[in-house]
This record gives structure tokens, sequence and C-alpha cells, in this order.
């Protein structure tokens, strides 16, 4: 059975894609071959990965909430959009949660001119200059021009900084950060010039899709509990990622909800974090 994936290639349909799939969402042992067995009556050549997916996320919804949230993970990220900066403050709270101390849209000078940099990131004496690149469509891939200027831009703020006085003994790092993929020379180019990259599934096993499942750094915009014009009412406020909402629960107070809705977001939040 052949599938059209996002990009318009085709592949054989792979039960066993699925199933890690549907296991990294947290499904139960014993509600995948169900899962898995429905897909299967519902499969025609030429379906769409789309259209795995949606019934998928429909039948697991059905089954347990938090599973199905974890599970539209990507369709998450996508939506923190239309705009760049909620996933620069995303980007910016998964480098806090690391370790880092975190600055969002800063200006800062370069020795020949002025920058305005996504996130700044430092720890010790280490500090990451951060250009996001957020994509709204899965099947985009960041081009190496994007390296090349960013390398370049990097270049200029670092050659300022190694003249201050307090950055004394500091290792500077360029990296850009995407939600979805980057091109092959763009790897290459970063590999050869000592660029950082974040991308989806790059560096592999440590992408973006890796950082937040083992971090448990989920954005807003995965919760089921709440309607989109209520996440971005959140994202909107700064509220980027879900245990923001826990440490503070008067960020719901802008939303108008009942007692019984808060506690049911809050009791979402708590599973799939595991907090």
């Amino acid at each position: 059975m052949l599938v059209k994936k996002s990009n318009g290639e085709t592949e054989q349909f792979s039960a066993d894609k699925l199933e890690r799939s549907l296991r990294n969402a947290g499904a139960d042992k014993a509600l995948v071959p169900e899962i898995l067995d429905e897909i299967a009556h519902k499969l025609y050549d030429g379906i769409t990965t789309k259209e795995i997916y949606a019934a998928a996320f429909s039948i697991l919804k059905k089954r347990r909430n938090h599973s199905a949230a974890k599970y539209k993970l990507k369709q998450a990220i996508m939506e923190i959009g239309p705009t760049g900066h909620p996933f620069e403050c995303f980007i910016g709270k998964i480098m806090e949660l690391q370790g880092y101390s975190v600055e969002v849209a800063k200006v800062i000078g370069g020795y020949c001119v002025t920058h305005e940099v996504d996130v700044i990131a430092t720890k010790g004496r280490d500090q990451f200059i951060v250009e996001c690149k957020y994509g709204r469509s899965n099947d985009k891939s960041v081009g190496v021009q994007v390296p090349l200027y960013v390398k370049s831009r990097v270049d200029d703020i670092i050659r300022k900084r190694e003249k201050i006085k307090e950055f004394d003994g500091f290792v500077f790092h360029g990296m850009v950060a995407t939600n979805t993929r980057f091109s092959s020379d763009s790897i290459a180019y970063a590999e050869c010039s000592g660029l950082h990259l974040l991308g989806w599934d790059y560096p592999a096993g440590n992408g973006l899709k890796d950082i937040i499942d083992r971090e448990k750094i989920y954005p807003v915009t995965i919760l089921n509990s709440l309607t989109k014009p209520q996440k971005q009412t959140l994202l909107d406020k700064g509220i980027v990622i879900c245990r923001q909402v826990t440490e503070d629960q008067g960020v719901l107070d802008h939303l108008g909800l009942s007692q019984a809705k808060t506690a049911k977001i809050i009791n979402e939040i708590k599973i799939l974090c595991g907090c």
C-alpha cells in the first residue's frame, strides 16, 4: 500500500513506523494493536500521511487525551505561529530549562553594525547567539543561505564582544533553530564552519522533538483542553510552555474560565508533563 508524504513523495505504508509513533506518544501497549487494526481498515492506495495521522489521532483522542496531545506535537509546534516571536520565546524557554540565562529579541552592537538577535543564552562563560527560523509548513527546509547569513552576523557580534572587558574569557557560539528541517547543504556548511543547528530531527537523537519529549517542554498549543483562540491569548501573553501554567495558574485568568475548566487544563498538563 503506497502512502503520499507531505513533500509529495510516496512510500510503502509502514505499520512499524506508525506503531513507533504511537508508542512515543505514550499509547498503552495493549492499545497500539487496536489502533493499528482500525487504521488498516481505513487504508487505500495513495492515502496521505496526513490522513493516517488524523485517523490515528482521532482514535487515540477517544482513548487517552494526554497521549493524543503528545501524538500531535508537530502540529502543536506549527500552531505556535503565525508570527515568529512565540517560537523565539519557546526556544528561549528550552535553553532556560537547560540551565542558561536567556534574553529574547535583543538589539546588540556588532563590530560593523547593530543586530537584532532572537535569543542570547548564557551559561557560565559559554554564550549562544541564536537565530530562530519559524516555518509554517512541514515540507519546507532551511536552505544554506540562512546559516551563511547567520554566521556572518554572529562573527560581527563576536568581533565586537571580544573587545569588551565583561566578556573576557567567553566562548561564543552561533546557532540556527527551526521547527522544520535543514537542507543537506545547510548541515554541511554548519559542520564545516562550527555553526550549531537545532531542527525538528537534527542533530540525530537530540533534535527539537527529542528535547521536547525528553525534558517534557511541551508548548501550550498541544493542550486539547484549550481552544485555538485561548491558546493564542496565552501566546500573546508570553505563555508558551505548559510549565508556565503550572508554575503560575493565575495566567489562566486571562481566559475567563470556570473552576472546573481550569482544573481540567491543569490536570491535562500534569498528566502530560508527569508533574
